[in-house]
């Protein structure tokens, strides 16, 4: 069953954000997943009380792809590397579909 990332990212620094987003989209392919929307591209048709800057969806074919993606030691440093580049309200959870 697939398996869904979600995240919102609040850019702080974008020339290193950018380094991120080059360097995750060949790791998450090499884990089976793939982005599913484009970063930024999400509407609020009803408001709320949540007010994302940039939202993404990643699937990976399944919870075991996607944590051994979010586990390998490849990813480790680039997890550091967005956590320097973006806030620390930053959000990020894992979905498994149906």
């Amino acid at each position: 069953m697939a398996a869904y990332v979600i995240a919102e990212h609040i850019i702080t620094d974008a020339a290193k954000f950018e380094e991120y987003r080059t360097k995750v989209g060949p790791l998450i392919a090499k884990h089976g997943g793939r982005n599913l929307t484009k970063g930024g591209s999400q509407k609020m048709p009803e408001g709320g009380h949540w007010k994302p800057d940039r939202v993404i969806i990643i699937e990976f074919p399944d919870m075991e792809a996607l944590n051994a993606w979010y586990t390998s030691a490849e990813y480790q440093p680039l997890i550091a590397l967005r956590k320097q580049c973006t806030s620390d309200r930053d959000m990020l959870f894992t979905l498994e579909g149906l």
